[in-house]
């Protein structure tokens, strides 16, 4: 590699330098024209070309001599560097030194938060508050950008039905309605009206396409599925993102039809861009091209025509571009019009950033937005504070008073390096713990006292993935050491608060489980806790669905934290104690064992589905010996503080038109004895048509506020566009027919009625 850039660099250096331009900058086509039809074909491919800086690694190192790259224009981009000043230095390097002058694209992992970290994103989801999921990613910009990157590698849009992909955590869930809504706000909240604005950054859509349905939940793994379920399942969420203006698109690791999705011109080309009309450009993942031969594709130089034959424009890592393309322009097996349409489609981004204005717009050093504030602080902890779901809470045990003497438990309680979760890359660590934060709910009216209890798994090594690297936390004390010391400050409680579930790295990139139940250790934790006959309290940390059908047959109260962010105690706190009513509702269905994955709330019907009765084993239909097939708790489940009722679900009409539209209206009522937020939820199901219909499909939710007693009317509009579905042939057609409407605060709890669609 160091041979190659040697020549790079000494064929860049034959070139006359400095490069002005005699066009308008305002004028957009005729700069980058220009531009064009200065460079060297070395120059054009070093756009190309997107490097990691070694600051942060997620994948192999392929790449080494940044500077050199910068210096001599072979460089695209960087990504992976959080140093404000560095990231100026490169940049320096790149306009000052250059021949040609162009600035540099600067990524970053900006998942959930840059420096106020938020929930993870499958947490956000659970909120359903999509005005508050834009204002996490226009604060991520803001801070992001301050700090010297322009462009982010998020949203990541992946429908997820199997929570044995740890990447579950980075997505919105297993719907693809709710998918598309929250990859729209993450696109608008990134990149503002204006991507030129300074407080903007480019989003990268990924992973384009089908990453969440990876065989056996296992990552990086093969996919295989019909192109009737990618459309009208997998694909939404993207088109939702190219259509609100993303600017750039990621491709993904897995095959798509036999063929790497990096090398898939079927995907790349003909859906992304002519069926949905992207105008951006493709990168890969993190060293797809080179990773191709590995699935048999032959080299790095066929490979790397491959991708970009099919559409694949920036090269992430695998020095693919930069080692191979100039070779297979000279052997004809490349045009320089391909490489130049690529290549212009990384100046526009540049461009359209306002790099060519002001190349040092993000790094100029002057910017206390790159610092957390109090508002946006206070937002991240009501933020987390949407996403827990209360699983279960037998005779209203939580909230719990803030007062007599409380036991915190569990592995998970005095750690807040854990608290923020997967991709949180420039998370510092140093974060209130849950035991920080209940201790300072409670003040001097009570007490909370403390015990680990257990280490998160009895396996060292598994412990040593599921925790951030450089945040350990494990106990070398014996587990009956720690048992016995958490059983004998559980006995002296009133009530036990467990905190327990996944490390911060248990579920994201390369974590995938097969079992996911509580890990061993934990277990017997837990068990030995209810042994003492006081009521407890399991907080259940997961980035994922996990089971917990032993949990909900023993433990009275369970909610689900996800991984709150860098606010997470507090909020956790506001939510135990009830200054805050838990109003999560799960975006994915969680399972009663493994064995019953995928499960997901709009399925299909089989011939001979399970009879409606006592759930129990039936010969000859389609179910299991041991668990019914429904989910543990289903898709938007989600209990409160108070209760709701639903009653008196109106159609303006029994029949809707072409061109019509009708209402759907029902009544909300808060029934209990203090205010809190619902998610009111419009699902249809189309009863006959000519692709096999799910059971429902969700169209619409609400996430209203009511006060004790109070009741309102929410009302959903249902018109054609939401009937739409691909068929066999892939046409995007409404069929005449009768639609059920079901409403309620749960997919498996809605009132129903039905009108008939006419064309």
């Amino acid at each position: 590699m160091r041979r190659l850039i040697s020549a790079l660099v000494a064929a860049a250096m034959l070139v006359a330098p400095a490069f002005v331009s005699a066009v308008p900058v305002d004028d957009r086509d005729a700069f980058i024209t220009e531009l064009l039809s200065k460079m060297t074909i070395e120059e054009k491919i070093g756009q190309m070309h997107l490097p990691a800086y070694p600051q942060l690694v997620t994948g192999g190192a392929y790449n080494a001599n940044i500077d050199s790259l910068a210096e001599h224009g072979l460089l695209g981009g960087i990504f992976n560097i959080l140093d404000v000043e560095g990231i100026r230095h490169l940049q320096e390097l790149a306009v000052e030194k250059s021949r040609m002058g162009i600035p540099l694209l600067v990524g970053l992992d900006v998942v959930h938060g840059y420096n106020t970290i938020f929930p993870i994103p499958l947490a956000l989801a659970s909120s359903w508050d999509i005005p508050a999921i834009e204002r996490t990613a226009r604060i991520a910009a803001k801070e992001a950008s301050a700090g010297g990157i322009n462009w982010t590698f998020s949203p990541m849009v992946d429908i997820s039905r199997d929570p044995r992909w740890g990447r579950q955590a980075e997505g919105a869930g297993e719907d693809p309605f709710l998918g598309a809504a929250i990859a729209r706000a993450m696109v608008r909240g990134y990149q503002g009206d204006n991507l030129s604005a300074k407080d903007n950054i480019l989003a990268c859509v990924k992973h384009f396409a089908l990453y969440g349905a990876a065989e056996g939940g296992r990552d990086y793994n093969t996919v295989d599925m019909s192109r009737q379920q990618m459309f009208n399942v997998y694909f939404p969420p993207y088109k939702a993102a190219v259509e609100a203006g993303a600017g750039s698109v990621m491709s993904s690791f897995n095959l798509v039809d036999g063929l790497h999705a990096t090398a898939n011109k079927w995907l790349l080309t003909d859906v992304l861009r002519r069926m949905w009309g992207f105008k951006g450009f493709v990168v890969t993942d993190y060293a797809s091209i080179a990773e191709m031969g590995v699935h048999g594709f032959g080299s790095l130089e066929r490979n790397s025509v491959a991708a970009l034959e099919a559409g694949t424009d920036m090269d992430m890592t695998s020095d693919a571009f930069i080692r191979c393309l100039k070779n297979a322009v000279d052997r004809g097996e490349v045009t320089m019009e391909r490489i130049n349409t690529s290549v212009r489609r990384i100046l526009e981004a540049k461009y359209d950033l306002g790099l060519f204005r002001d190349p040092y717009k993000y790094s100029s050093g002057d910017r206390d937005a790159r610092k957390a504030n109090a508002a946006d602080a206070a937002f991240a902890r009501r933020m987390a504070a949407e996403t827990f779901v209360l699983l279960k809470n037998q005779n209203s045990l939580l909230p719990l008073k803030p007062t007599g003497k409380i036991a915190l438990i569990g592995p998970l309680a005095d750690t807040g390096a854990n608290m923020v979760g997967t991709w949180s890359v420039t998370a510092h660590g140093n974060y209130p713990s849950l035991l920080d934060a209940m201790r300072e709910a409670v003040g001097n009216r009570g007490e909370v006292i403390y015990a680990k209890g257990a280490n998160l798994y009895s396996d060292a090594h598994i412990e040593a993935g599921a925790t951030p690297g450089k945040f350990a936390m494990r106990d070398s004390r014996s587990e009956e050491a720690m048992l016995a010391e958490a059983v004998a400050v559980a006995k002296q409680a009133d009530v036990i608060v467990a905190a327990l579930g996944e490390g911060a790295e248990g579920s994201g990139e390369g974590s995938s489980r097969a079992r996911l139940t509580l890990p061993d250790t934990q277990h017997r934790l837990l068990e030995a806790l209810l042994a003492t006959g006081k009521p407890v309290v399991m907080l259940n940390f997961s980035g994922r669905a996990t089971v917990l059908t032993w949990e909900s047959e023993h433990v009275p109260a369970i909610m689900n934290v996800w991984f709150g962010g860098s606010e997470a105690a507090g909020a956790i706190a506001d939510v135990v104690f009830g200054k805050v009513s838990p109003s999560g509702k799960l975006t994915v269905s969680m399972p009663y064992c493994e064995g019953q994955i995928p499960v997901y709330y709009n399925h299909l019907v089989t011939g001979r589905p399970k009879r409606p009765d006592d759930g129990r084993y039936a010969a000859y239909t389609s179910n299991y010996f041991e668990i019914p097939n429904h989910p543990l708790y289903p898709f938007g489940y989600g209990l409160s503080y108070t209760t709701f009722e639903y009653s008196d679900l109106r159609l303006s009409s029994d029949r809707m038109d072409a061109d019509g539209s009708i209402t759907a209206s029902v009544k909300v009522t808060n029934t209990g004895n203090r205010r809190a937020d619902e998610v009111v939820q419009l699902y249809l199901h189309d009863v006959e048509r000519s692709l096999a219909p799910p059971v429902q499909e969700l169209k619409g939710f609400e996430r209203i506020s009511l006060d004790a007693g109070e009741s309102r009317t929410v009302t959903f509009t249902i018109d054609p566009s939401m009937l739409k579905f691909y068929n066999y042939n892939l046409d995007y057609v409404a069929e005449p027919g009768e639609f059920e409407v079901m409403t309620g605060g749960c997919s498996d709890r809605c009132l129903k009625a039905s009108f008939n669609y006419m064309e």
